[in-house]
């Protein structure tokens, strides 16, 4: 396969740095080691700095510790090589919900090693699984609580590693690892920012390459814990029920129709565009649903007015007010526009605005329709005298007192073809005026629309 392709580039540095290593390898306590363990190792990195002088090196950095976190767990170990265990009882935080106890299964095995009895051994394994913690166990020399000190603090105990023995950890490593060491520098929660600021400071003096603080608490959620703290977790399973049920309450709750249920049909015309209003009401008689239908089916008209349609009837079916559609959509002016036809409407000034002024006539009671504008034009033709009436009230005029100074003016052309109109005068077709009689037919003034004669 070859080196890697910049090695010719760094043949001098990467055979300096392999040097480095296999000089740490010698610098070994031969006191502290198994003589077959150092012997091999020793050898190990002669043969790789032989080999790589000969052929060069494949990768560029020869050894390194990646990150592994719980997968240790995966593979059935309690610890993760240079990152002691955090505990020797922790609860794991499922995906899931709930919590994983989890126990150091190493324990039996170093007490087998310190000299302790199968008897004295279960003694203290039990009262760890019980309590958490290795202090205070019986039987337990105070000389070994050392060996079992962990990354942080036990439910029940106070003692743990100090950072500074991550760090000597790290430093006796780093001469064996090419890159950075995956390990988390665990500090308790009372560290301040000067024991942090000391922590990076003895990493380098070490010769550490990397280091990753952590300090205990100082994350909402961590994925392992030395207690299972179930009041807390109590806690936190209440108010997320609190919130679910404030947002059940404010959340918009949509009103279903029955499947069977009463539906009014109403035909219209604009100027010649025939059109169908179908309404499918709740069993209150309220409008639940609407439906326009015109033109052919498949035209653009036919597809705006079913999408129009349905957002009106999701409006209905989540609570809006019927009064708040017409003051909005009523009156709004676009074509088709014209005569309808509808005593209660007369003009419309566009298929938005007939659709919702005829719900308001429908369903509106009759304080909405007098708030809305919404006049019946039948019942002004019904009485006429009664509106000829209201209509001298409302442009009567009380002269001023008549003196030498002043002149009285005599009312213009049109103010007195205003007067002149009749209350049966029917709109304008065109604008929606209110039209005057001119001869046999009547004539709007906004426009000059006549009838049909002139």
């Amino acid at each position: 396969v070859g080196p890697y392709e910049a090695y010719p580039k760094n043949k001098s540095a990467h055979d300096r740095v392999m040097e480095k290593h296999r000089a740490a390898a010698y610098r070994i306590i031969a006191d502290l080691v198994p003589p077959t363990l150092l012997s091999a190792a020793r050898q190990a990195w002669d043969d790789a700095v032989s080999l790589g002088k000969t052929t060069g090196y494949r990768n560029a950095q020869a050894s390194v510790l990646a990150p592994t976190g719980t997968i240790s767990f995966m593979m059935d170990c309690d610890t993760t090589g240079v990152e002691p265990d955090i505990a020797l009882v922790k609860y794991k935080r499922l995906v899931g919900g709930g919590m994983l106890k989890l126990v150091n299964g190493t324990v039996p095995a170093a007490l087998r090693r310190l000299g302790y009895t199968e008897t004295a051994g279960s003694a203290i394994t039990t009262y760890i699984e019980q309590l958490g913690t290795i202090e205070g166990a019986p039987g337990l020399k105070d000389e070994h609580l050392d060996v079992f000190d962990c990354a942080f603090k036990p439910q029940n105990g106070q003692r743990s590693i100090s950072h500074m023995g991550h760090i000597k950890m790290m430093g006796a490593v780093q001469p064996f690892i090419s890159g950075a060491i995956s390990k988390t520098v665990n500090l308790p929660e009372t560290a301040t920012v000067e024991d942090v600021a000391d922590a990076y400071l003895e990493a380098w003096k070490h010769g550490v390459k990397a280091i990753a603080i952590y300090r205990d608490g100082s994350k909402k959620v961590q994925p392992l814990s030395v207690n299972a703290d179930a009041s807390n977790t109590k806690k936190v399973a209440e108010s997320v029920v609190t919130v679910e049920r404030i947002v059940e309450v404010n959340r918009p709750q949509r009103r279903r129709l029955p499947d069977t249920r009463d539906s009014l049909t109403h035909k219209f015309s604009i100027e010649g565009h025939e059109g169908y209003i179908t309404v499918g009401k709740f069993d209150d008689g309220t409008p639940g649903e609407l439906f326009v239908t015109m033109a052919k089916e498949g035209s653009t008209l036919s597809g705006m007015m079913d999408a129009f349609a349905t957002s009106v009837s999701l409006l209905f079916q989540y609570g809006v007010p019927l009064s708040h559609l017409v003051e909005k959509f009523g009156y709004m002016r676009f074509e088709p526009s014209g005569w309808t036809g509808n005593p209660e409407i007369g003009m419309a000034k566009s298929i938005v605005d007939y659709v919702f002024r005829w719900l308001g006539h429908r369903f509106l009671s009759a304080d909405e329709k007098t708030y809305m504008g919404l006049t019946r034009t039948s019942e002004i033709i019904a009485d006429p005298i009664a509106q000829q009436e209201r209509l001298e009230q409302i442009v009567s005029i009380t002269p001023p007192p008549i003196t030498e100074n002043f002149t009285i003016a005599s009312p213009s052309p049109a103010r007195g073809m205003r007067l002149n109109s009749t209350p049966d005068a029917p709109p304008c077709p065109r604008c929606g005026w209110l039209t005057v009689r001119s001869g046999t037919c009547h004539k709007c003034e906004n426009c000059g629309e006549t009838t049909g004669c002139s």
